[in-house]
């Protein structure tokens, strides 16, 4: 078209000038007036601007629903083959957006925070997941939080300071919560194992001895899922051992405490007090400051470790300090309820701080966030105090609170000691077959028929050991091997009774309950729970010792 166009026009030139020549009268506008329609044809028309705008905003619209849509599907609790090409995909689409289109990410759990909110820098956190690991491992367990800062702060200070206390063994990091896990991995490219990938990497490296710590507040529902992940693994370690979570053991009701629990008490309570500025708890009660301590809440039965720390804080003394939780489990410890605790012992100012490890999302937006449901505005909307302050700092920050966990990785690191010397010299000392051993216990109420004079068969087979002991009556109706706490977890299992017959010195006969006892290591005390007839349980420790063919 353009060719002859260019042809005709060079035509009509040649013609006019031709014309011109000869002395032609015509007006040149009358010339100009023949090539003007030819020329016209060929222009495009424009698109109306408004049509162009409406196709513009369809496409950020589809770019946003992109990324929400990879969010959505990295947003899960179970790592795939396609995880990490997912995590890549949602980050190189997110920084394709315009900051207009980025606003406009909405999915089911994708928003533009998911990437846009700045936590941090996380440089400054250490995964822990390098190999080279050695025979002896320290595996620091937490839930995780894709908050740069408090990660660093809060489980990367635990994680330092067990390492700090044991320089010959490896410290290194899983995280059980896989939501966290990919939402780091995308946004940060910081790659965090998962239990199954920690683990995994022990084993590949060989490792022989294995202390698992958890960061985690309480014996809960994430302690017992480690647990489980834990026990698939047992038998690939020479020896395993599992340290105790912070709050140390859990107790029976609301009234039982411990030396954790005061401990924690008692850091948490000095941090928050000089946080605030004032040079004492009684201080701040005198200057009418309430200080509430927010947990997570859970309906786990751990969730009493939540009222027991708030009968810690009152054998303190401390009056004006209050437990609270997220979930509202315990009921007790519900926000509505604590507002009208603090109403009614008549503080007129508040300052909220987190009762978990992570200062994270829980701290950041459930405490201290600008929702309607947050506790800050929750307090705020109560109108019944002249300021509410927040704290948003983790307990795994607190040297104190290091210290603790330092004291329980030590605790299972001598367990884990004895019992695997105790058991070598076991396999070594002791051929197979079967012996009489002495089995005693620290209790009058928990022992062998006393026909037996404190007696047992204590059988040895491929280096284990176990003994049959015969109690007193049939009132002992379970035994566990661990502590009564964990007996009664889901999935805990118990040992059951045979029915065994004593002679007395008179020729009597009585049938008894009996046992098959395992044994991990002989002189030594372990724990062995035991559950009687009206269905409460109770711990115990036991020797087996001097064993004879």
């Amino acid at each position: 078209m353009k060719k002859k166009l260019l042809t005709t026009i060079m035509s009509l030139a040649m013609v006019a000038t031709l014309l011109s020549g000869c002395g032609s009268n015509q007006p040149v506008e009358t010339q100009e007036a023949e090539v003007t329609p030819e020329v016209e044809e060929t222009v495009e028309p424009e698109e109306p601007e408004a049509e162009s705008e409406e196709a513009e905003e369809m496409s950020d619209e589809e770019k946003a629903k992109e990324v929400a849509d990879l969010i959505d599907a990295i947003y899960v609790q179970e790592r795939t083959d396609e995880t990490d090409e997912l995590c890549a995909k949602a980050k190189a689409a997110w920084d394709a957006l315009t900051d207009e289109q980025k606003e406009m990410v909405e999915g089911e759990n994708a928003d533009p925070d998911y990437f846009g909110k700045d936590t941090g820098d996380a440089s400054k956190d250490d995964p822990l997941n390098g190999d080279e690991i050695g025979d002896n491992e320290i595996l620091v367990v937490s839930f995780g939080t894709s908050f740069n800062d408090s990660r660093a702060q809060d489980i990367g200070g635990v994680e330092k300071a067990i390492a700090a206390a044991n320089p010959d063994w490896s410290v290194r990091r899983a995280f059980t919560a896989q939501i966290i896990i990919n939402h780091v991995q995308a946004r940060d490219g910081e790659k965090i194992d998962n239990m199954e990938q920690a683990l995994e990497r022990a084993v590949a490296n060989n490792v022989k001895n294995l202390v698992v710590q958890p960061t985690h507040l309480m014996h809960g529902a994430e302690y017992d899922e480690l647990k489980e992940a834990l026990d698939k693994y047992a038998d690939k370690f020479e020896s395993v051992a599992v340290a105790e979570p912070l709050l140390g053991e859990v107790g029976q009701d609301a009234t039982v405490i411990n030396e954790d629990k005061q401990a924690v008490a008692e850091a948490l309570v000095a941090e928050a007090v000089k946080d605030a500025g004032f040079d004492s708890l009684e201080a701040a009660g005198k200057d009418g400051t309430a200080f509430v301590f927010m947990g997570h809440g859970t309906a786990h039965t751990a969730k009493i470790s939540y009222s027991q720390m708030a009968t810690q804080m009152g054998k303190l003394g401390y009056e004006n300090v209050f437990i609270g939780t997220v979930e509202g489990e315990p009921e007790e410890t519900a926000c509505e309820q604590v507002i009208e605790d603090v109403k009614t012992a008549g503080y007129t100012k508040v300052i909220l701080r987190p009762l978990m490890v992570v200062a994270g999302d829980h701290a950041n937006n459930d405490m201290a966030g600008d929702d309607e449901d947050s506790w800050k505005n929750m307090f705020t909307a109560a109108g019944a105090f002249d300021s509410i302050d927040c704290q948003i700092a983790g307990l795994g920050r607190i040297e104190d609170v290091q210290k603790l966990y330092v004291a329980h990785t030590a605790a299972a690191l001598e367990n884990l000691g004895a019992a695997s010397e105790t058991a070598s010299a076991a396999s070594t000392d002791l051929a197979d077959g079967e012996y009489q051993a002495k089995f005693t216990t620290d209790s009058s109420m928990f022992k062998v028929n006393e026909s037996l004079d404190d007696m047992g068969t204590l059988t040895v087979k491929d280096g284990k050991m176990t003994i049959h002991i015969s109690l007193a009556s049939e009132k002992i109706v379970n035994l566990f091997p661990g502590l009564a706490a964990d007996a009664q977890k889901d999935g805990a299992q118990l040992l059951e009774p045979s029915k065994d017959e004593v002679t007395y010195d008179d020729g009597t006969k009585e049938t008894v309950n009996g046992f098959d006892v395992p044994v991990p290591y002989l002189d030594k005390e372990f724990d062995l729970a035991l559950v009687g007839t009206k269905g409460k349980w109770y711990d115990h420790k036991v020797v087996v010792a001097s064993p004879k063919s």
